[in-house]
């Protein structure tokens, strides 16, 4: 397809899972005419062949088609099929061809289960997908499948072992809160920031006791920076503060400190809730390895905690709502894992549409207006 050379290319060297005589259709018609359609707002290989049927003579200015338009139960067969590491590596090899992930980026990474995979009657469990999400850029980066055998905690290095991750920030929740992680992105060149919780908990403890402690000495020649920023709306007051805490002695004191790769912060946040009469607070601690010197420390490590976030709302409740990722029921073989995928290329080009519409607004006006459609594939 001319309007998305970059694209197409990805995809030249998949390999077709099915022998010679079962290949009525081109592989490339099957997974370009699959992005095209989830991005026009299909969810399910039905709906693929509908868009296709029904766009049948515009998509042959583009695709072959020798065969006419596959149908759903030979689309749901190839991609169950099709190996979802190869596709993946497609995937991410496209998204470092279009985009380069800038200094000091955040990058997210969460795992998300997806439900509608889940077969009570076989016992097969649902499918959990880990993605690497870029806050400033709002794109996805990369995903691995948790394997079925084991967590999210295996599944995140395999992750960042992909990625390039030179000079960005990675955040990761309490889960993945873990030594292996913390040096293997500092190996790779990065930083860290790591949500501390139970999970680690006599780290968590001790970084609790040292900011008490700091604190009542008022942090008199320690080193350490704060940032404070207060956002209304919605009918409420927030108040966050962070606290950054980077002085060796101060580090030495944590029982655990060495084990952890290039720690050379710590950090508390303070968020404050009002809500009329009513307010909630909350502390929440960090493992950082972002140095004294960092400019403006706190409100970098304030600004990294909020951008994690980023993958909850701007991802994962974006794949549920616009994309209905939680009622697909895509089970047999691949099938899961790489319609997941799909709907990630969908999201990152119409993410990458300039215009101020939802991504649920953008499907439909994709699926409504051929010119528009080319635009989000040129972006």
């Amino acid at each position: 397809m001319s309007h998305a050379p970059t694209l197409e290319a990805q995809f030249a060297t998949l390999t077709d899972p099915r022998s010679d005589h079962t290949r009525r259709h081109k592989l490339i018609d099957i997974v370009i005419l699959a992005i095209l359609a989830v991005i026009c707002g299909a969810d399910s290989w039905t709906d693929i062949e509908e868009f296709g049927k029904a766009r049948e003579a515009w998509l042959r200015k583009y695709l072959e088609l020798p065969n006419g338009i596959p149908s759903h139960d030979t689309l749901g067969r190839v991609f169950a099929r099709l190996d979802p590491q190869e596709f993946q590596r497609c995937f991410m090899n496209w998204v470092k061809a279009i985009h380069k992930l800038t200094a000091g980026q955040v990058i997210a990474v969460d795992g998300k289960c997806l439900r509608g995979t889940q077969d009570q009657e076989t016992g097969q469990q649902a499918i959990a997908m880990v993605s690497a999400w870029a806050a400033a850029d709002h794109l996805v980066l990369g995903q691995v499948k948790v394997d079925d055998k084991s967590n999210e905690i295996t599944a995140v290095p395999e992750l960042l072992a992909l990625l390039d991750i030179q000079g960005c920030i990675v955040s990761v929740d309490a889960l993945n809160c873990q030594k292996k992680t913390a040096r293997q992105i500092a190996d790779q060149g990065g930083d860290y920031l790591l949500a501390l919780k139970d999970n680690q908990p006599h780290m968590h403890e001790d970084v609790r006791n040292l900011f008490a402690w700091a604190r009542e000495g008022q942090f008199v020649a320690m080193v350490h920076d704060e940032h404070t920023e207060i956002g209304k709306g919605h009918g409420r007051i927030e108040t966050r503060t962070c606290t950054t805490l980077s002085d060796p002695e101060c580090l030495a004191m944590l029982g655990d400190h060495a084990a952890w790769a290039n720690l050379r912060t710590v950090v508390h946040l303070h968020t404050k809730r009002q809500i009329g009469d009513q307010s909630t607070e909350e502390d929440r601690y960090y493992l950082c390895s972002l140095p004294a010197e960092t400019p403006n420390l706190a409100a970098q490590a304030l600004h990294a905690t909020r951008s994690h976030w980023g993958i909850e709302n701007q991802l994962h409740w974006v794949l549920d709502v616009a994309f209905r990722e939680d009622y697909n029921r895509a089970r047999t073989g691949h099938a899961g894992e790489n319609l997941a995928v799909l709907r990630h290329f969908a999201l990152n080009l119409l993410r990458n549409e300039a215009s101020k519409r939802s991504v649920r607004a953008k499907r439909l006006k994709a699926a409504w207006d051929e010119d528009y459609l080319l635009k989000v594939l040129a972006c």
